[in-house]
């Protein structure tokens, strides 16, 4: 039998992070990349340079390959149709991927499926219309609400609270020149935000990892808590079900990350909104690759190709992710002698990008049995690769 071989659309971080299971496991890794510098181009031997609507190099990348699946979201589905119908194993399914595509077409498919999201609608075209549309849900559900543009957006944009619709008079404008469309939901009052990452292979069986807690910065997420702190097992049971029926009510394959809102009224009674949906690797499964038996990285590679999935446990009581955003260092190893000295149980996992303000250059993993201590670790050593107190 021949080696598998997996093709991969987008050539970030996520990308990246395939190479050592994929390297463990035997898997040859082809991954299509923006540039010769990107993350991924760095580590992985067959890395050719293109754009993910360049068909013509995308039907090179899956010569011969067992399957094509993705580290973003923004494909043609009309072309990875086209490639299935000429045999091409293409995972997730371009009709599951949609859903992250789009999230208009992800809110109504979520609500008629009868799982728990905001209140929401889409906003017309016409800007007269959009603008009494808007005008009548602040009405309804304001003072504040959130609009979002339905294509996109990711880590705070394409999203903007407002009051009033002028607030997003120019994203009006930009609707009626052929922009995408625009959706308005209600301003959830959340306690925290949650994370239910699962794994499902075409086979059809799934599995979750344990619920987390994602702690965000302007809109980035700054840290994840695994498992999340003072979740009971009902209500820990109740978000993973929820994944679950995503999972398998949108025949997604690969890894879904399901993004969750909690609520908690006065009474101590909790509930859940699904808030986004990411059908790859995840920043919330970051924690995995050394805080549970099989990384998000290695079970993507193993449910892509159908393979049996691995056990998802974890490896220690609690593991906290800190991503590494922006840093004042021109090179971030030069952090290394000093945040492996002071942080020995800290693992250091940089993505080879140019610093820049705000951008995700990597990201720390501590695990153990004292959250307190296992938190201040994690924060401290990325706060050293960042060169910042």
């Amino acid at each position: 039998m021949a080696t598998p071989i997996v093709s991969v659309i987008g050539g970030g971080q996520l990308a990246r992070m395939m190479a050592p299971p994929a390297a463990e496991l035997g898997v040859t890794l082809r991954v299509l990349v923006e540039s010769d510098g990107s993350s991924a181009a760095q580590v992985v031997v067959d890395s050719p340079v293109g754009k993910a609507s360049d068909t013509e190099t995308i039907k090179s990348l899956v010569t011969g390959a067992n399957v094509l699946t993705f580290e973003h979201e923004h494909v043609p589905g009309d072309f990875l149709r086209e490639l299935i119908s000429q045999g091409v194993s293409v995972q997730p399914h371009p009709d599951a991927l949609l859903q992250a595509q789009d999230k208009i077409i992800m809110r109504e498919r979520l609500t008629d499926m009868g799982l728990p999201c905001p209140a929401w609608r889409a906003l017309d075209r016409d800007t007269a219309t959009a603008t009494t549309q808007l005008h009548e849900f602040i009405a309804q559900h304001g003072p504040d609400v959130v609009v979002k543009t339905s294509r996109g957006g990711y880590d705070g944009k394409g999203v903007r609270v407002v009051s009033s619709p002028e607030e997003v008079n120019d994203w009006f404008d930009g609707v009626e020149a052929g922009g995408p469309a625009l959706l308005v939901e209600e301003k959830v009052p959340f306690s925290r935000e949650l994370a239910v990452l699962v794994a499902r292979r075409p086979a059809g069986d799934a599995v979750t990892w344990p619920v987390v807690e994602s702690i965000q910065e302007n809109g980035v997420c700054a840290q994840v808590i695994a498992p999340a702190p003072n979740l009971t097992q009902d209500e820990a049971d109740r978000a993973r079900e929820v994944a679950l029926k995503v999972a398998h009510g949108l025949d997604v394959t690969g890894v879904l990350a399901v993004e969750m809102f909690e609520t908690r009224s006065d009474s101590g009674e909790t509930n859940i909104f699904i808030n986004e949906l990411a059908m790859r690797p995840h920043n919330s499964g970051h924690w995995t690759i050394t805080g549970s038996v099989t990384s998000q990285f290695e079970q993507h590679l193993r449910a892509v190709l159908d393979l049996p999935l691995g056990d998802t446990a974890p490896l220690a009581p609690w593991t906290v992710m800190a991503n590494i955003l922006g840093s004042n260092r021109e090179t971030l190893t030069d952090a290394l002698p000093q945040v492996l000295a002071q942080y020995p149980n800290a693992k250091v996992n940089l993505y080879g990008k140019e610093p820049r303000p705000g951008r995700k250059l990597g990201h720390v993993n501590v695990s153990g049995s004292d959250l307190e201590q296992v938190l201040a670790a994690a924060r401290g050593a990325a706060a050293l690769v960042r060169d910042q107190d």
